[in-house]
C-alpha cells in the first residue's frame, strides 16, 4: 500500500517520495543488477537509467502489482540492453573494484561488497539465460510466471533454466569446498 500512494505523490510531483522509493530499493536494485552483469559501475548506470526511466513514464504509470517486482524487471531489461550494446560481455572481477554505496555505515559497505563480490564471482560462471532466473527468481522474489513473461519464454522454460543453474551453483560450490 505504502507503494501506491508513494506512486500517487510521485506523479503528483513530490520529489519526496520518489527519493523515498529509490531509497527503499535501491540497495535491493544494484545486488540484483551486480548480480546479473558483474559490474558495480555497470550496475549503478543501468540503476539509474532505470528510474529516470520510471520518472519518464510516470505520467502514464499505473501500478497494478509489486513495485519493488517492476523496478527488477526494468533493471534486468537494461541491463540485457546495457550489455547487448557493449562489444564484449565479460568482465575483470578485478576491474569492478570495491562498490560504493551511501549508506552510514561503513561496516555495512564492506561486508556488502564482499558479498557481492563473491556472489558475483559465483554467478559468473553460469551462463546469462540460468543466470537472470535465478537472480530474478531468488533476489527479485518473482514467481516463474512473471519471469516468463518478462523474458518471452515459457514458465517450463524458466523453471528449467533455474533448475539447470541451480544444480550448476550447486556443483559449483560443492567442488570449492573440496579445495
Amino acid at each position: 500500500m505504502e507503494d501506491k500512494i508513494l506512486v500517487f505523490r510521485c506523479k503528483n510531483g513530490s520529489r519526496d517520495a520518489l527519493h523515498r522509493i529509490y531509497e527503499k530499493y535501491r540497495d535491493y536494485l544494484l545486488i540484483v543488477a551486480v548480480a546479473l552483469c558483474h559490474n558495480a559501475d555497470f550496475a549503478e548506470d543501468a540503476l539509474h537509467d532505470t528510474f529516470v526511466g520510471f520518472v519518464q513514464r510516470l505520467p502514464n504509470f499505473k501500478l497494478t502489482g509489486s513495485l519493488k517486482a517492476y523496478l527488477a524487471i526494468c533493471v534486468a531489461n537494461r541491463i540485457r540492453d546495457l550489455m547487448k550494446n557493449r562489444q564484449s560481455k565479460t568482465v575483470s572481477l578485478e576491474e569492478d573494484c570495491p562498490l560504493t554505496s551511501e549508506t552510514d555505515e561503513p561496516s555495512r559497505t564492506i561486508i556488502c561488497n564482499e558479498e557481492l563480490q563473491r556472489l558475483s564471482s559465483i554467478l559468473a560462471k553460469l551462463p546469462d539465460e540460468q543466470r537472470e532466473v535465478i537472480v530474478l527468481r531468488i533476489y527479485g522474489q518473482m514467481r516463474f510466471g512473471i519471469i516468463a513473461k518478462s523474458l518471452n519464454i515459457s514458465v517450463n522454460t524458466a523453471k528449467g533454466r533455474y533448475r539447470y543453474g541451480i544444480d550448476k551453483l550447486r556443483s559449483i560450490l560443492d567442488s570449492e569446498v573440496q579445495k
